[in-house]
């Protein structure tokens, strides 16, 4: 991808986005960040990398990307006027932008699996990791562009390809920044409140889990089953389970039926 078009197509006046840096390849976009977050750099850094060796994912799991197969990159935020029990929404934030941009760069059927997983009829096709430096945040997004079959990790993936779409890395980038900016923007605006800025209704709309039978396997062991009922104004999940309604901030979630 060419550094100087993107910046010219997404670094404007009054914009979120301030730079664009593209790498060949780096073992982690989010772990290049975060370094830079602690050394102070500004909100609004883009870093895109055309392969990882040392990709993050959720639940602690490695993430790697060959080179050309994948749309990687980080993006640098200080959501400060956000009070902390509402920056739960940042990577659902991310997650609306990502399957917006899907959706109206390629037609495809981009679908939420609860927090951020991005799925085409239950197989995923992006993920999606938020990290905390002080007061930065650091949101790390992988698209599947061009795996074929033998390039993904597991069989329940899927790519753009696979779906039938010919995306343009560059164009996918752009319109995810876009669609990632705004809703920034919203949302920082209401000082975090998802529902006063349309981002929760947003949520709800694209969300596959929401109305499901659910088995959430939780940190430490334990498991909740039961319906996701709703996303409260934390971004956690309620479960309405046999003893009644369980919010849920982190866990892996199976859809049961």
């Amino acid at each position: 991808m060419d550094a100087h078009a993107l910046r010219r197509a997404v670094v404007v006046p009054g914009g979120l986005w301030q730079d664009i840096r593209v790498v060949a390849e780096t073992g982690s976009t989010n772990a290049d960040l975060l370094a830079d977050a602690r050394s102070g750099l500004a909100e609004g850094a883009v870093l895109v990398a055309g392969a990882q060796s040392a990709g993050r994912g959720r639940m602690g799991r490695q993430w790697v990307s060959p080179p050309g197969a994948a749309l990687t990159f980080s993006v640098l935020l200080r959501p400060g006027v956000v009070p902390p029990a509402s920056r739960g929404w940042l990577p659902l934030l991310a997650g609306v932008a990502v399957a917006t941009a899907i959706r109206a760069e390629t037609g495809v059927d981009a679908r939420l699996k609860w927090p951020n997983d991005v799925q085409v009829n239950g197989a995923k096709l992006a993920g999606i990791l938020a990290e905390q430096a002080g007061a930065a945040i650091v949101v790390g997004i992988g698209i599947n562009v061009s795996s074929g079959r033998d390039d993904l990790p597991v069989a329940s993936a899927t790519s753009l390809a696979l779906e039938g779409a010919d995306a343009s890395p560059g164009g996918l980038l752009v319109r995810v920044l876009g669609e990632f900016g705004r809703w920034y923007r919203a949302w920082t605006g209401a000082l975090g409140d998802a529902a006063a800025c349309g981002l929760r209704q947003e949520y709800e709309g694209l969300c596959g889990t929401l109305g499901r039978q659910v088995a959430v396997s939780l940190p430490g062991g334990r498991t909740v089953t039961g319906t996701a009922a709703e996303v409260d104004l934390s971004g956690r999940l309620v479960v309405r389970s046999d003893t009644g309604p369980v919010p849920v901030s982190a866990g892996d979630v199976v859809h049961v039926r």
